[in-house]
């Protein structure tokens, strides 16, 4: 049984930014258990909504709540050069949560034994995702805000990921900051930003064909 369901609430009137505001929320957004994509052009606030409701930047002005364990994965996150995954995730990890993540780093061709820095951008991506996910709380809400998760990776791995959020999305909210490469890609709760106003679009034959055109 899950002891507590994962949420995002942000208040109407939040405003997000460094000093001056870079995107405002017209009205109150609340987000529930499954994936939801952020999506805006580059330097319009992505990475800044990500840092405010991680706790690393604060609000211009207004607030928002957050329930869950939280991780913030952002795009430039690095280990020790030097050590390898296999000992990131035998220090890191759950013993019970160990031995999957080894199975996928295998069938996502991850080498575990190669030094974190001289892996390949999409390799380290992989490695910080693999992390992200075996480190979510199995009996509580947890939520997983990732910063451009899929930069550099290979269409296996990214069907590999996607495979286990379509299986968790009870306990585990996930915010996706990304730029699609295919349009057909589905995208059924997105949270936008367009100018300075930010807000959130749902449907089931939502795609991102269709949310790219309203970007500006």
């Amino acid at each position: 049984m899950i002891q507590q369901t994962p949420s995002i609430h942000l208040d109407s009137g939040l405003e997000i930014g460094y000093g001056s505001p870079l995107a405002k929320f017209g009205q109150s957004v609340t987000l529930a258990g499954g994936t939801h994509f952020l999506l805006a052009r580059n330097g319009r606030g992505k990475t800044t909504l990500l840092r405010t409701l991680a706790g690393t930047l604060k609000p211009v002005s207004g607030s928002f709540r957050m329930q869950g364990f939280t991780q913030y994965i952002p795009e430039d996150l690095r280990f020790d050069p030097v050590i390898t995954p296999a000992v990131i995730f035998h220090s890191l990890l759950q013993k019970n949560r160990l031995r999957e993540a080894l199975d996928l780093a295998e069938s996502i061709e991850l080498d575990v034994k190669k030094p974190y820095g001289r892996l390949s951008t999409g390799n380290r991506r992989k490695t910080n995702l693999i992390m992200a996910e075996f480190s979510v709380k199995p009996d509580g809400g947890n939520v997983l805000l990732l910063d451009e998760p899929f930069s550099g990776l290979d269409a296996f791995a990214r069907e590999a990921f996607e495979k286990i959020w379509r299986s968790s999305t009870a306990n585990v909210l996930r915010l996706v900051s990304c730029h699609p490469d295919y349009d057909s890609m589905e995208m059924p709760s997105a949270l936008i930003i367009e100018g300075k106003n930010a807000r959130h679009l749902t449907g089931g034959g939502q795609t991102w064909s269709e949310l790219k055109n309203i970007l500006n």
